[in-house]
């Protein structure tokens, strides 16, 4: 297994080093390189052995997108390229992609699927991620390169981004600071587990796409005639409110959280709720992790790993 990422300060360096150590073994090579360094990639890569390719790298955050859009150019659009032009190159047997639920934007439907509009994003974030999705079929067309998008919905659980919500509202929690709840509380979110992500990722992997000549007469993002390529959603289909996400860290953590309601924020989806039929149809693939269950064992990692 071969690792690449630039390790950059947008969140605590330490704690991505602490996640590498984890991955510390003999079949393992990590390279410390920006993606968007084409040329450093290729010598870092040259003579490895590449069977196929997993995108996780970008530079994530819809608020964040908001005060600093520049940065997301780089990883997100150059970068992005760059990954998947090698894929390309190695003529691997299939390149997967993170996406976003976030895509979805302004539609309005419930729950999200794949054959709904996704042509109104509310972040720059988000258009990065849509504009990742047609890249990768041109791609896929051009080079005949089998190829996967997954729209992560809410991804939680140890070892995550300390931006998220989890990450804050166990930290204000603990210390009996208040915690923000955007739109006056009135949201829900489809969270997901990240033990889960990592199932339907590696479920999809082996299950790499091709070509449906039947596509024009059902055409759906889940196939296509053009070429090989797929994208699916991933979540658990069983989206919560913020008043029960903000329960279930209460009941882990042991104490009563001071809820501050706050305007929604012009970036945010009020509801978001993945259909994720289509990948379950072609994978077997469900989420299993109830979210009292995730958040417990989100909280208990939290507290062994910041020693609160």
């Amino acid at each position: 297994m071969i690792g690449v990422d630039n390790i950059n300060a947008y969140y605590s360096p330490a704690l991505k080093r602490a996640r590498l150590a984890r991955l510390a073994r003999p079949n393992f090579k990590f390279h410390e390189r920006d993606i968007a360094d084409a040329d450093g990639m290729a010598a870092d890569l040259a003579g490895a052995r590449i069977d196929a390719v997993v995108h996780l790298a970008a530079q994530a955050g819809v608020r964040h997108s908001f005060e600093h859009p520049a940065t997301f150019v780089p990883s997100n659009l150059t970068g992005f390229y760059n990954v998947a032009a090698l894929a390309a190159e190695r003529a691997v047997r299939h390149f997967v992609f993170a996406s976003t639920s976030s895509v979805y934007g302004a539609n309005p439907g419930r729950p999200f699927r794949e054959t709904d509009g996704a042509d109104h994003p509310l972040s720059f974030y988000a258009a990065t991620k849509k504009a990742n999705e047609a890249m990768a079929h041109a791609l896929a067309h051009i080079h005949g390169l089998p190829t996967t998008g997954l729209r992560f919905f809410t991804v939680y659980g140890p070892w995550g981004r300390p931006d998220m919500s989890f990450f804050r509202f166990a930290d204000r929690i603990i210390r009996g600071a208040p915690i923000e709840l955007h739109n006056h509380g009135n949201m829900t979110r489809d969270f997901t587990y990240i033990d889960d992500i990592v199932a339907g990722i590696l479920a999809v992997l082996d299950r790499p796409p091709t070509i449906d000549p039947n596509w024009a007469a059902n055409p759906t993002p889940a196939t296509s005639g053009a070429a090989p390529y797929a994208l699916f959603n991933i979540g658990s289909g069983a989206p919560a409110s913020l008043a029960a996400y903000v329960d279930a860290f209460e009941a882990a953590i042991g104490k009563t959280a001071i809820r501050q309601y706050v305007p929604m924020h012009p970036g945010e989806a009020v509801d978001t709720h993945a259909d994720a039929g289509l990948l379950a149809a072609a994978t077997g693939f469900q989420p299993t992790t109830a979210l009292d269950e995730g958040v417990r064992r989100f909280v208990e990692w939290y507290r062994a790993y910041y020693r609160v």
